[in-house]
């Protein structure tokens, strides 16, 4: 019986499920897995360290100005190459749009919004730092947008670095500025903010 048994092949005696083809499959998919997980780790706490430091920075630039130097000349750094001199903007760069301050911080508010989304799958250390600037530079001025004088939604930034021959800018906008540029680079290099590297 047992002899006929094994010339015939009876069902049961074959590879043990999780061996042969079922094994490989089992493997295929574990090393499908391994292969989808992000690489590193994430760089929120990066990403919140440098918009920290920035709308500090920028924060106490602007205390310390208005508190003495506004409403007094202009203080020269570099001769009249560069200067301190306090104005209060209620527009955008170059004084543009003061008819649209409300406007404005509301585009303020929403590239805020779009850096938190963002940084759910921030795994670049070079995007890091770029959104941190660009975000500690749009909530250092949209602080003043919400706190500062006529009201609420509508407060004029307090601009004060005078280079010459250039319009009048703070921390806030150098920060935004230099992080837009590092997005810019980042982006012609192919670098995602999830660490990937793609070729178009």
């Amino acid at each position: 019986m047992a002899e006929a048994e094994r010339i015939t092949g009876t069902p049961g005696n074959g590879p043990e499920p999780g061996q042969g083809d079922g094994g490989e499959t089992e493997q295929g998919v574990a090393e499908t897995g391994a292969s989808a997980a992000p690489r590193g780790r994430r760089r929120i706490g990066a990403l919140l360290l440098v918009a920290l430091i920035v709308y500090l920075l920028d924060l106490g630039s602007k205390l310390l100005v208005v508190a003495k130097l506004e409403h007094h000349e202009p203080v020269q750094v570099i001769g009249t190459l560069l200067q301190f001199e306090v104005i209060r903007n209620r527009g955008a760069a170059f004084s543009m749009g003061e008819a649209l301050t409300i406007f404005l911080t509301l585009i303020a508010a929403a590239v805020i919004v779009v850096i938190f989304r963002i940084a759910r799958k921030l795994y670049s250390l070079p995007w890091a730092l770029a959104l941190g600037l660009l975000l500690g530079g749009a909530f250092g001025n949209l602080t003043d947008r919400l706190f500062r004088s006529p009201g609420v939604f509508q407060g004029a930034v307090v601009d004060f670095i005078a280079p010459a021959h250039f319009a009048v800018f703070n921390l806030a906008d150098s920060g935004i500025v230099c992080g837009g540029i590092l997005i810019v680079l980042l982006s012609f290099r192919g670098l995602d903010p999830d660490g990937t590297v793609h070729k178009d």
